[in-house]
């Protein structure tokens, strides 16, 4: 089911953008961007880049929790997820993103 991008400018005046699943999770977040053009830009490249498995980085933080990062194809990150407890709910957000981005619309908060 198709989700929600959310743009947003936070309290630093940078600009960002979450999606959010259909049951109104959000399941991956962006990093701050100086100009609005940044975060729309960084919504088409996860639209690129949600449905391809390779472009997700799995990983274990120092708190013991499971991330992931969605990388563009130059291996920058465009989004990174919650935190999760274990490896498998981790595998199971990277679905919810490949699921959510497809068709997504974008609005802005």
């Amino acid at each position: 089911m198709a989700g929600t991008f959310e743009v947003y400018a936070d309290k630093a005046g940078e600009h960002r953008f979450r999606l959010k699943a259909s049951n109104g999770e959000t399941v991956l977040a962006s990093e701050g961007y100086s100009a609005k053009s940044g975060a729309t830009d960084g919504i088409e490249s996860v639209k690129a880049n949600a449905g391809t498995a390779s472009q997700f980085e799995l990983f274990q933080g120092k708190d013991g929790k499971h991330r992931f990062n969605l990388k563009a194809k130059n291996h920058q990150v465009i989004g990174t997820s919650q935190s999760y407890d274990s490896a498998d709910g981790a595998k199971n957000g990277i679905a919810a993103v490949g699921r959510a981005a497809a068709g997504a619309k974008t609005v802005e908060v």
